[in-house]
């Protein structure tokens, strides 16, 4: 057998020899070449697989103590904050954790739309992140229900409620949903398996098939051109292009000190949030029989949320409402086939675009503000506008943010080509 000049000794050299050890560090850190004019936009990836990791840690402290049964659930959530040492901290830690979650995931999507992170050839790229985007609001909304507190309680009735608009399959899916005809504790133990086993088995499997199609087609960059294009020819390295390790991974560290900060500012100062990552309603066990005066989904859900009761109900039913809702996250799915745009990146296309992303990221903050708050939250000025079709100011403003976010996607394919865009150069350019 010829020797190889790569073969490694020791501890290694035996790894090697029953399992790819020295192969994948070469493929996927120090010979995987990621374009050199990274800005900090790029740090919300490399976080975001950092916080997933966290939540199941955290997750697996809390299962210890956790009791799934509706009778016990609260007071064992209690007993992790009273009496486990530490307990307190884990369960800050999980529950700031999962906020922040979605902090870094609507950044890292924001980033996308940007630099056009899902334009061929990344378009399965940019699906598997959908994807990811999906079963996280899924496995948050298991969670969601498991203090057992009263807008947990609650706020998981109203969510599963309305499955049963559906036509047709509507309330039997519903029933399926809960395990019972109503939130119970069959409701809490099926919430449980698929929260801590279901979702994060097929989480991984899509954060794992995720990277392994960015490596493959490579990472794209703020100028959005292929550093494989250019290569030097003796070596074949790209000329744009540097070893992901050691540069990306201690510069991903700076980005990780900054966010442990905040991270760490939230748990130990501010675990609540002012009520919007933890809710003063779920201080209190659930109770079916007393409704909390104002009910929402946590804040990372609210923007759907208020387009589910932007959109008026139909001979009674709410259903064009929850389509509206679903469609709005599964709109995502077209983003790469809408953009007729012949660039990438925000930096070298028109001003159009950039009106419209400012339009949709602005669209994205009204909604989620409006579904945080009643929507009779000005109600005194309700009188001032008789023509709403029933509804009040909140609603009427909802609906004109609605159509903004819709018409992002849905003119994408007019303004994108028809948007003056500025020449890319052949080469990445340093800021």
């Amino acid at each position: 057998m010829p020797n190889n000049k790569n073969e490694t000794t020791g501890l290694i050299g035996w790894i090697d020899e029953r399992f790819p050890l020295s192969s994948f560090i070469k493929n996927h850190l120090t010979e995987y070449y990621a374009p050199k004019n990274f800005n900090f936009w790029y740090f919300f990836g490399a976080l975001a697989l950092f916080v997933f990791v966290m939540q199941i840690l955290t997750g697996i402290f809390l299962t210890m103590h956790y009791k799934p049964d509706a009778a016990l659930a609260f007071a064992s959530v209690e007993y992790i904050m009273r009496d486990v040492s530490f307990g307190w901290l884990i369960r800050y830690l999980h529950s700031t954790g999962a906020s922040l979650f979605f902090v870094v995931i609507y950044l890292h999507m924001f980033k996308g739309l940007m630099y056009g992170s899902y334009k061929k050839p990344r378009e399965l790229l940019w699906l598997f992140g959908v994807l990811i985007f999906l079963l996280l609001m899924a496995e948050a909304f298991f969670g969601y229900l498991l203090p057992w507190g009263q807008m947990s309680y609650w706020g998981a009735q109203v969510i599963v409620n309305l499955f049963a608009t559906i036509p047709f399959i509507g309330p039997d899916l519903a029933e399926w949903v809960r395990g019972d005809y109503l939130v119970s504790d069959a409701t809490l133990n099926r919430f449980f398996a698929f929260h801590v086993i279901a979702l994060p088995l097929a989480l991984a499997g899509l954060i794992f098939g995720h990277l392994i199609a960015l490596h493959e087609v490579g990472s794209n960059n703020p100028d959005g051109v292929e550093i494989k294009a250019v290569k030097d020819k003796k070596t074949g390295i790209p000329l744009d292009g540097i070893p992901f390790h050691p540069y990306y991974t201690v510069k991903d560290l700076i980005g990780l000190s900054v966010f442990l900060i905040v991270f760490a500012s939230i748990v130990f100062f501010a675990p609540e949030m002012g009520g919007y990552f933890l809710e003063h309603n779920n201080f209190v066990p659930a109770n079916p029989l007393v409704t909390p005066d104002h009910i929402a989904p946590v804040w990372y859900f609210t923007p759907f949320y208020s387009i589910l009761r932007a959109v008026p109900p139909i001979l009674n039913s709410q259903f064009p409402g929850v389509a509206a809702m679903g469609l709005s996250v599964m709109i995502f799915f077209l983003v790469p086939w809408l953009d007729k745009s012949p660039v990438r990146s925000i930096r070298y296309k028109g001003l159009l675009y950039k009106k419209w992303l400012t339009a949709f990221v602005l669209s994205f903050f009204v909604l989620g503000y409006l579904g945080t708050v009643p929507s009779n939250i000005w109600g005194q000025f309700n009188s001032l506008l008789p023509l709403l079709g029933g509804g009040d100011v909140a609603t009427f403003v909802a609906r004109i943010f609605t159509a903004i976010y819709f018409s992002f996607f849905i003119f994408m394919p007019y303004y994108s080509k028809k948007d003056k865009t500025k020449k890319v150069p052949n080469r990445v350019t340093m800021p």
